[in-house]
C-alpha cells in the first residue's frame, strides 16, 4: 500500500468486523460480527451489507447510505462476466467505487493485506493513514466521556468485588482462605468478571496477580493469594452496549506491609497525584512522563535490567481510552502535546520482584483548564 501524506478529500475505505475494529464501530455504531465495507465519502457514511445484517444496519447504525452486499455483487458480476460465487470481495468494492467515480482512498494501518493487492491489481490507490483513519477519536466528546464514565463505575464493581474477598479472607499459615478454601487469583478474578456482567460489561483478561506475578504487569495471575503481599488488581470491562472501555487498577495486601513496601505504595500515589495535576491542555506528555521517572528515582526507586528482566518503572505513565484499550496519545516517551477532549489513564508502576508490584490507575478528560476525572474508587489498600 503506497504512503503518502494525508488528502482531507480523500474517501476512507474500511473492511472489518465493528467487533473487534474500533474505527468500523465509529462508523457503525452498532455491532456486526463479521467483515463488512464501509467508506466515508465527503462526510457520509456509506456501507454494505448482506441480507443477514442490512435490515439491522437500515435500524441501528449510524450510516447516512445502506446498500445491499448482494445487489452490488450482482453488479460485479455482469461486469466480469463471472458467477455470482466468483466474485469476491476486491471485485465489489471495485464496482461501488467506479460508482462513486473514485479511485483513491485512505486505509487504516491494520487493513487486509491481501485485499489491498488485488484492490490496487484493480486499478485503485491505497494509502496507509499512518496517523491513524480518524483522528479525531482522540478528542471525546460530552457524550462519550459519559459512556467512559460509566464502563469506570464498572471497573470499580469489579474492584471492589476483589477488595470484599480480600477484607472476607483469613489467613492460615501465610495463604488467604475464605469459606474453606484458598483463595486464589482464579476466584479472585471470576468474582471480578461476574462483577462487571452485572454492571454492563465483559471484563476479558483481568489482572489479579499477587506477589512476584504482578511484577509482570500484564500477568493476569494464578495460584494461591499470599498474606502480607501486594496484589494488583486491574479491570477494563468493555461495555456491551456502548463498546467503550473501562481501566481501573488498585493494588490490595492482605495483612501486615513492611516498611519497604509502604514506601512503595506511597511513591506511586504520589506520583499518580502529580501526574493528575499536571494534565492540562498544551502540557507535553512526554514531560510528565519524565517527570513520574524522575520522582522514582529520587526516591530511590531506580529502574533497571536484572538476568533480562527489568525492574522498576518501564512501561508508560498511561495512554488513551475509548473505543480501544489503549489508543493514542500516549502518556510516555515521544508522547505529544495534550488536547481538550483527551481521554487518558494515569497509571505509573514499581515492580521488583522479592518486594512486590505497585500499580494505581485512574482515567480523566483534558479540560479547557486542566482534566476532569472519569473514575472513582478509594486507596485504601491494606485489607
Amino acid at each position: 500500500m503506497a504512503k503518502k501524506k494525508r488528502n482531507e478529500k480523500t474517501a476512507a475505505l474500511l473492511f472489518a468486523d465493528s467487533d473487534s475494529s474500533a474505527d468500523q464501530l465509529y462508523l457503525a455504531r452498532f455491532f456486526v460480527p463479521d467483515p463488512f465495507v464501509s467508506f466515508v465519502i465527503e462526510g457520509r457514511k456509506v456501507a454494505l451489507f448482506n441480507a443477514l445484517e442490512i435490515a439491522r444496519a437500515q435500524k441501528e447504525s449510524a450510516f447516512d447510505e445502506v446498500h445491499s452486499w448482494e445487489a452490488w455483487r450482482a453488479k460485479a458480476a455482469r461486469r466480469t462476466g463471472d458467477g455470482h460465487g466468483g466474485v469476491g470481495v476486491a471485485a465489489v468494492i471495485a464496482e461501488f467505487a467506479r460508482s462513486l467515480k473514485r479511485k483513491r482512498f485512505r486505509v487504516p494501518p491494520a487493513f487486509p493485506y491481501g485485499l489491498a493487492r488485488e484492490l490496487e491489481a484493480r486499478g485503485l490507490i491505497l494509502e496507509a493513514a499512518a496517523d491513524g483513519l480518524f483522528p479525531e477519536r482522540e478528542q471525546k466528546s460530552d457524550a462519550e466521556a459519559r459512556l467512559i464514565r460509566r464502563a469506570n463505575a464498572c471497573s470499580a464493581a469489579g474492584i471492589r468485588a476483589a477488595e470484599t474477598l480480600l477484607r472476607a479472607a483469613t489467613i492460615r499459615k501465610g495463604k488467604l482462605h475464605h469459606r474453606g478454601r484458598f483463595l486464589t487469583s482464579e476466584v479472585l478474578k471470576e468474582a471480578i468478571e461476574v462483577a462487571c456482567l452485572k454492571a454492563g460489561g465483559v471484563a476479558a483478561h483481568t489482572i489479579a496477580a499477587g506477589g512476584d506475578q504482578a511484577c509482570d504487569p500484564h500477568c493476569s495471575g494464578s495460584g494461591v493469594l499470599r498474606a502480607n503481599e501486594l496484589i494488583i488488581v486491574d479491570v477494563f470491562p468493555r461495555m456491551k452496549e456502548s463498546g467503550y472501555f473501562g481501566d481501573m487498577t488498585r493494588t490490595f495486601l492482605k495483612g501486615t506491609p513492611s516498611d519497604r513496601q509502604r514506601e512503595l505504595v506511597a511513591a506511586v500515589k504520589t506520583a499518580r497525584q502529580e501526574a493528575l495535576q499536571a494534565i492540562r491542555p498544551g502540557a507535553a506528555a512526554a514531560k510528565i512522563h519524565r517527570d513520574v521517572a524522575a520522582l522514582f528515582e529520587a526516591r530511590g526507586f531506580r529502574t533497571s535490567v536484572e538476568n533480562g528482566v527489568p525492574r522498576g518503572f518501564f512501561h508508560g505513565t498511561g495512554h488513551g481510552l475509548g473505543l480501544a484499550l489503549h489508543e493514542a496519545p500516549r502518556l510516555s516517551t515521544g508522547g505529544p502535546r495534550l488536547k481538550k477532549g483527551h481521554v487518558i489513564t494515569v497509571e505509573p508502576g514499581l515492580y521488583y520482584p522479592g518486594l512486590g508490584g505497585v500499580r494505581i490507575e485512574d482515567v480523566v478528560r483534558v479540560t479547557s483548564t486542566g482534566s476532569e476525572r472519569l473514575s472513582a474508587c478509594h486507596y485504601r489498600w491494606v485489607c
